[in-house]
């Protein structure tokens, strides 16, 4: 006697497991992803407090060129 339903069972509960899995990961994504910006922010906030001089030779007459950064950051109170 054959069963009606439980046929594709396996195969359903395999598919639920697979969604929650991918589920799972995206999340785990996300929160590398979210780490990732906090991390940089702090960077780029330290980097902005502070003038930056990038110094460049020039690779056909060797001369160097210096190029000030500078920032005008309100520092919260």
């Amino acid at each position: 006697m054959a069963r009606k339903g439980n046929n594709n069972q396996p195969a359903q509960d395999e598919l639920v497991l697979n969604i929650e899995r991918v589920d799972k990961r995206l999340d785990m994504l996300d929160r590398r992803l979210d780490n990732i910006d906090s991390v940089m922010t702090s960077l780029v906030e330290r980097v902005m407090q502070q003038p930056v001089i990038l110094e460049v030779t020039c690779p056909k007459c060797g001369q160097a060129i210096q190029i000030n950064i500078m920032s005008n950051v309100r520092r919260k109170g």
